[in-house]
């Protein structure tokens, strides 16, 4: 049996402006914006170098309920893993952009990681993984 985790659901505000953070400040690329119906899209975005891989489909919120979602799907904890094969580089590039680091850069025993905010509040591993901590 062969399965993989092909999307992970990001709950957004605004699919434009949640298209134009991804891209133009994390550097994704836009893999899919297709129209559904009058307010819903299929957006996927997905980490340069990483376009077969599993990738973010960005949803907007449909309801009050989500609504009280966005920017805080896991409860305040880090809900995404970005892998770098090249933290500084990326960690400097990101600040430029500034995105918003809320743990500053350290060196862990599965690599050299620091969190960071997206547009929403959601929180995020930057991590370049040691060579024994890849997957």
């Amino acid at each position: 049996m062969k399965q993989q985790i092909a999307r992970i659901s990001l709950i957004v505000k605004d699919y434009d402006e949640a298209i134009e953070f991804y891209t133009q400040k994390l550097n994704f690329k836009l893999l899919r914006d297709t129209p559904l119906n009058d307010n819903k899209r299929w957006v996927i975005v997905s980490p340069p170098g990483n376009t077969s891989g599993c990738s973010l489909l960005l949803a907007k919120a449909s309801s009050e309920e989500q609504e009280t979602r966005i920017g805080n799907q896991t409860g305040g904890r880090v809900f995404l893993f970005l892998f770098t094969d090249n933290f500084w580089r990326d960690y400097e590039n990101m600040t430029a952009q500034q995105i918003s680091f809320i743990r500053e850069p350290s060196v862990e025993v599965y690599g050299t990681v620091a969190v960071f905010e997206d547009l929403y509040g959601n929180l995020w591993d930057l991590i370049e993984p040691n060579q024994n901590f890849t997957s």
